[in-house]
């Protein structure tokens, strides 16, 4: 990093070197809406002295071309300029209200934030473009306010995203939608090459997008040329990954003084450490330093009649784990011609290929005894584990290098969207958009026979083999297609203090997959399969020994849409939307058809005429929408068409005829999920517009969530919509704009989100969905922890005794040194009290009390300075890699174990074969609480002038840090764990999330 940091340096006093000779500047200031001069506006140089423009907005001053000038005019926002070789200047300022102007995505359009009802935040591609990742969404963590993202560390790998909570048990993921075409994936799009990124979270902006709006949309629009010019547009960056946080393990000293104690409390003899004589850090040994490097190359021109756009982008993303390698190739183009001054038409088309990475886990570096030694050179063999874990746990360099490079695992995908539209009769325009995205995934494995060192065989050859003694191969391939029609009518037009915006739509969509797979192994006489990719393909091996299956699913969607946009005076702001959705997934006449409708409005106080007499506010908007909204993603494509399984076979004379019956029975009403939502907000712009705020109270009730329940036909669970689930909370967003003088600005801003989420039905009384550790049944939140509350250790027989304790909780009975759970129940039958498996209750909820975002940036004359903190508070994390029965190694918090009365009442006796101390406990219940440095970026941006004399319009260094530190209190890698709808927030070994420091250069020319 002090490398970097000194080429940064070197490289920003070269190129800063401007000219000094002083020269008359005229120029014009111009309103850049009506284009009319603007007099009276402020001119500043540096030195603090300036003119100010004349009656038609024009001024003269005496300048050097290394001088910035800074414009300013009240109601409108400043600007600057370089002067740079120019001589005459044309300066266009935008009125501050202009700022509500902005556009953002709304679904099958766009609107000004002006016209806004709902809850819509916008993310600038150039706010991301210098994070360093693939997937663009990764990079809004602890931006957006209602928006709480989960990264993994691992390369490539898609990040956790929830939009105001949970909303189903069956799924979390937003919808995402790029240049208009629904998708439920955003892998095959290249951070620089899009233009902006809405994120819609309020019912008034989903119902438009119908079954597929109840987890939130994430829209992005990709960049266009801009009119009038070319431009080259090239970036790199190159950078390092480093696990910054190691879990406390035991080294070999400690290992052996506490593994000798368990075997003595288990009653066996110390253990023989002869042939066990290593010290071995194993996360030593499979974390390196991971290798990013990411450059993107674009060219745009515009005419009057035609712009275009293509960019081509090359990644490379090595793991922290030696031999995981993420590369991808991306390309856009954008082109739209203008054939008639009222029609155009146009085609956006996005490319990927990816190569993935075999991804490896750290579970076997955080039990691997360190007393293992690496590697034999002798035998040229990895050394194998002690006895006493040697079949659960292998050395974490086999799978690493032995199996390196033994996947090859590709992605095509190709997206396009091209359309055309007409506009006519004054106010009226027709678009017909076509969309289609087909992505191919083609895969090939194998599996070597792999052998290790072990010093206990009495052979002379030590070779000790690992798992199945045959070769062999996997090949798959799938394949997936998505199909888009839009055909919307639009209609805009005011009369007098009447706005009206109107749309009408019809949609179709087709969705489909097909894969395939199979496999083959050498067989018992044959030769191995070489390890070599050339024969990696399944009719390779014993023909006799080869596998296969086989999928396929498609389903359809006709969709009806309509929307109005209405405003009186811009004070009073109305948008109504409404969708009719059919789905090919429900029979006729069985609820194939389903309604949504949102209804959203505001009053923008700060336009009435008693707020005209004040300075202090500038926008106050109040608003709110209520909504249904709907959800199709439940792992079932065709829910009334439930797939066949084996059952009971019957016999016919002589023959054995195997039967077949539906895994569940689906109810005769069943329907897609509905979200019913409503919020309730303002906005508020104050003190010059540099204060802005936005809070909102919302609230989403999951009504009809789609739940089996076990045993409503006999054995055959049925499927029915009778689950509910709430979630609510208070989103609020905040950010401090203020210019010191004109070298100095500075920017605070912060988010804040509260979840409070809760399953108000789900089945009959008493049902569950378990999948331990997490649980979910009602009156509880969604996949809570269950287990018993840890509450302090047994120290003496007799404090059991006492307790009465139940034998059967585990598998054996409670002897000192055990963890001694709460008595949370009343015993019913009269008696002593006593611990049993009714004593286990809510130990935990991975769902954070709130999630937020600060941020700060700074800027002097050309330099930038921008740092980012992220948050969680209020949730907790089970850790399950240490439960297992068979001896691993130690985390060191277990050297205060208990070893007689009074020497802890945390920390339980060492002895793995005590199943109580496995139980599912609050003493694997870890604070998920953190605060990140998120992220720090310091760039420089060279004067014009200086650039001029080697023709670049613009050039820009920048140095990037990612996850610098992290306070928190779990003892894994890190504390951000997804997972799924009903189990998340579970460690069992998750894969650490890196730090990242990179250096990188934009440049136009």
């Amino acid at each position: 990093m002090r490398k970097l940091f000194l080429l940064f340096l070197f490289l920003t006093a070269v190129l800063s070197y401007g000219y000094t000779q002083v020269k008359t500047i005229t120029g014009t200031v111009k309103d850049s809406q009506s284009l009319e001069g603007i007099p009276g506006v402020s001119i500043a140089k540096p030195d603090g002295t300036g003119v100010q423009t004349d009656g038609t907005g024009r001024f003269t001053l005496e300048a050097r071309p290394s001088e910035v000038l800074t414009f300013r005019f009240i109601g409108y926002t400043s600007q600057t300029m370089t002067v740079g070789d120019r001589e005459t200047l044309e300066v266009l300022l935008v009125s501050e209200d202009q700022a509500l102007e902005e556009v953002v995505v709304i679904g099958y359009g766009t609107a000004s934030k002006r016209d806004l009802t709902g809850s819509i935040t916008q993310i600038k591609g150039d706010d991301i473009v210098d994070r360093p990742g693939t997937n663009p969404v990764a990079s809004l963590q602890g931006k957006v306010a209602g928006l709480q993202v989960t990264n993994s560390g691992r390369p490539g790998q898609e990040p956790d995203i929830r939009i105001r909570g949970t909303n189903s048990i069956n799924s979390v993921k937003p919808l995402y939608v790029v240049d208009g075409l629904l998708n439920d994936n955003i892998n095959f799009l290249n951070p620089a090459d899009i233009e902006s990124i809405d994120v819609l979270k309020d019912p008034s902006s989903l119902a438009i997008f119908g079954v597929r709006g109840a987890n939130g949309v994430i829209a992005i629009t990709t960049k266009r040329a801009k009119t009038g010019q070319l431009d080259f547009e090239f970036s790199s960056r190159l950078g390092i990954k480093d696990v910054n946080h190691r879990m406390k393990m035991t080294n070999a000293e400690q290992f052996k003084e506490l593994y000798d104690e368990l075997r003595f409390n288990q009653g066996n003899d110390t253990y023989d450490y002869t042939h066990w004589t290593g010290d071995t850090d194993w996360q030593d040994e499979i974390f390196k330093n991971g290798i990013i490097n990411y450059n993107n190359l674009s060219v745009s021109g515009a005419t009057e009649r035609n712009t275009f756009r293509m960019g081509v982008g090359y990644s490379l993303d090595q793991g922290i784990i030696s031999h995981e390698r993420h590369k991808q190739f991306t390309f856009n183009i954008s082109d739209e011609l203008r054939l008639t001054d009222n029609f155009r038409t146009g085609i956006v088309l996005n490319g990927y290929r990816a190569h993935l990475p075999v991804n490896r886990d750290v579970f076997g570096a955080i039990q691997a005894a360190p007393i293992a030694p690496v590697y034999n050179e002798e035998y040229g063999l990895y050394h194998t584990m002690p006895d006493f874990q040697r079949a659960q746990v292998n050395n974490p360099l086999l799978a690493i290098e032995e199996r390196k490079d033994s996947n090859i695992s590709l992605n095509y995908r190709v997206v396009a969207n091209s359309y055309a539209e007409i506009d006519f009769l004054s106010h009226f325009n027709f678009r017909v958009n076509l969309s289609a995205d087909y992505g191919f995934n083609p895969s090939r494995s194998y599996m070597a026979v792999l052998a290790q060192y072990n010093p206990e065989i009495a052979e002379d050859d030590k070779t000790h083999w690992v798992g199945n003694q045959y070769t062999s191969v996997n090949q798959s391939q799938n394949k997936h297609y998505k199909y888009q029609t839009d055909w919307l009518l639009n209609y805009k037009n005011s009369f007098g203090l009447h706005h009206f915006t109107g749309m009408l739509g019809f949609t179709t969509y087709t969705q489909g997959m097909q894969s395939v797979s199979a496999s083959r192994t050498q067989g018992e006489n044959s030769i191995p399969i070489p390890n070599n990719p050339d024969y990696w393909f399944v009719g390779i091996g014993d023909a006799a020994r080869q596998t296969g299956n086989g999928t396929a699913s498609e389903a359809r969607t006709v969709s009806y849409l309509a929307r109005v946009l209405y405003n009186y005076d811009s004070k009073y702001l109305l948008n109504a939307s409404f969708r009719r959705d059919g789905s090919s997934a429900f029979a006729k006449n069985r609820k194939p058809w389903q309604n949504f409708i949102a209804v959203g409005g505001a009053w923008v106080v700060s336009r009435e005429d008693f707020m005209q007499d004040q300075d202090i506010i500038n926008n106050l908007k109040i608003r709110g929408s209520v909504g249904g909204l709907g959800n199709q993603n439940v792992g079932l494509s065709y829910p009334m068409y439930p797939v066949l399984q084996a059952g009971s076979s019957a016999v016919f004379g002589d023959e054995l005829v195997p039967a077949y019956g539906p895994e569940y029975i689906p109810d005769p009403n069943l329907h897609w999920e509905i979200v019913k939502s409503w919020e309730a907000g303002f906005e508020l712009t104050a003190l010059q517009n540099r204060l802005n705020v936005e809070a909102v109270y919302y609230y989403k009730n999951t009504d009809g969530v789609m739940v089996r329940v076990p045993g409503m036909f006999g054995t055959i669970p049925g499927l029915s919509n009778i689950g509910n689930i709430e979630n609510k909370g208070i989103e609020a967003s905040a950010r401090w704009n203020q210019r010191l003088n004109d070298d100095w600005s500075l920017s605070f801003g912060g988010n804040i989100t509260t979840v409070k989420n809760m399953v108000k039905k789900l089945s009959t009384d008493g049902y569950q969905i378990a999948n331990p550790p997490s649980r979910t049944i009602a009156g509880y939140p969604i996949a809570y922890f269950y287990g018993y509350v840890h509450d302090g250790i047994f120290q003496t027989q007799a404090e059991i005794d006492q307790y009465n304790v139940q034998n059967g909780i585990g598998s054996g009975v409670f002897r000192p040194g055990d963890i001694r759970f709460r008595n949370v129940t009343t015993n019913t039958e009269g008696g002593p009290e006593r611990i049993d498996a009714n004593d286990r209750t809510m130990i935990g909820n991975p769902t954070p009390d709130f999630y937020y975002g600060l941020s700060t940036s700074a800027s002097y004359k050309n330099f930038d300075l921008n740092i980012e903190f992220q948050g969680v508070y209020g949730n907790e994390i089970m850790r399950t890699w240490n439960r297992q029965s068979a001896t691993g190694n130690f985390l060191q918090d277990r050297i205060a174990r208990w070893t007689g009365p009074g020497t802890s009442n945390w920390e339980p006796i060492l002895d793995d074969g005590r199943a109580a101390n496995r139980e599912i406990s609050s003493y694997f219940i870890e604070d998920g609480s953190f605060f990140r440095l998120r992220d720090v970026t310091l760039a420089y941006r060279f004067p014009q002038e200086s650039l001029s004399r080697i023709k670049l319009k613009n050039l820009r260094l920048f140095m990037n840090a990612q996850n610098m530190f992290t306070l928190s209190r779990n003892t894994g890698f890190t504390p951000e764990i997804g997972g799924s709808a009903i189990s998340f927030g579970v460690d069992n070994g998750t894969y650490p999330v890196p730090a990242i420091y990179t250096f990188g250069i934009n440049m136009n020319f």
